[in-house]
């Protein structure tokens, strides 16, 4: 089974060479590379976020084990959705889905749930891939989608299930949480909610993020996947999240009214 690809020519091109060339343009002119547990980046339309993402996997090392969580935005499925697909398909290829890094995940999370389901019109994990080949010719990915209505412990319980699965693997894996920020607020109410949730990934402090998020009602879409991942990196050894790039579509679209932040980070 091969998971087609659902929002291309919508959200990214479809045409091979323009998505390389669409890719190539939001790449910054230096990047040092360097080794991260995890990073954090947006999944919006890619004229809008993919500036931000692209400095992201421009400035780490990716291994060929890429573990991606991202948000249901679509209330069908499992709480926790594991694709288990032979692959994805992008415009840039074939990517093959890591079924024995899949098995060890699942032997550690027995309540994380093979649903190919929950995925078919999911756009917050596909947005990740192109990005992810164009850097890693070797690709492969475990994809899991993260309902929002998963509690905090469910949250954690994924995360730890994720690190003892990477740790018995005995592979780099890297994990990638899918989320935007703020939605449709003005850009300076945007920056200040936005920095307050970024400050909780720099501290690597997940429920401080979750509770903060439901406390205050941040519309940052991807919180539960991001605090899983930072549980996950923090059981593997990270110490500090590092803010590699933010702005808001305001400063793609010059309206300023009502943006929707992007934020990318490297989790060390």
């Amino acid at each position: 089974m091969k998971r087609q690809p659902y929002v291309a020519g919508y959200f990214y091109p479809d045409d091979p060479d323009l998505l390389r060339k669409t890719i190539e343009s939001f790449l910054p002119k230096r990047s040092e590379k360097t080794r991260a547990y995890g990073v954090v980046v947006p999944h919006a339309g890619y004229e809008y976020s993919g500036p931000v993402a692209a400095t992201v996997y421009s400035s780490v090392i990716i291994p060929p084990q890429v573990v991606i969580l991202g948000p249901a935005h679509h209330p069908i499925g499992s709480v926790l959705a594991l694709d288990d697909s032979d692959s994805w398909l992008t415009p840039l290829g074939e990517v093959p889905v890591n079924s024995p890094l899949v098995d060890l995940i699942l032997s550690e999370g027995s309540f994380i749930a093979r649903d190919r389901a929950a995925h078919r019109q999911e756009h917050s994990i596909e947005v990740q891939i192109p990005f992810l080949q164009y850097f890693q010719p070797d690709l492969s990915i475990v994809p899991i989608l993260v309902s929002y209505e998963a509690d905090y412990q469910k949250l954690e319980e994924l995360g730890l299930a994720l690190a003892r699965a990477i740790k018995n693997s005995e592979q780099e894996v890297l994990l990638v949480a899918s989320t935007d920020m703020s939605h449709y607020v003005r850009q300076e109410l945007a920056e200040k909610l936005d920095y307050r949730a970024i400050s909780f990934v720099e501290r690597l402090d997940p429920k401080g993020l979750f509770e903060l998020v439901i406390s205050y009602q941040l519309t940052m879409c991807g919180f539960q996947p991001t605090a899983a991942m930072m549980v996950a990196a923090r059981a593997l050894g990270a110490k500090e999240g590092h803010l590699v790039k933010y702005q808001t579509s305001g400063e793609r679209t010059g309206d300023y009214q009502q943006v929707v932040g992007y934020a990318g980070l490297l989790i060390k």
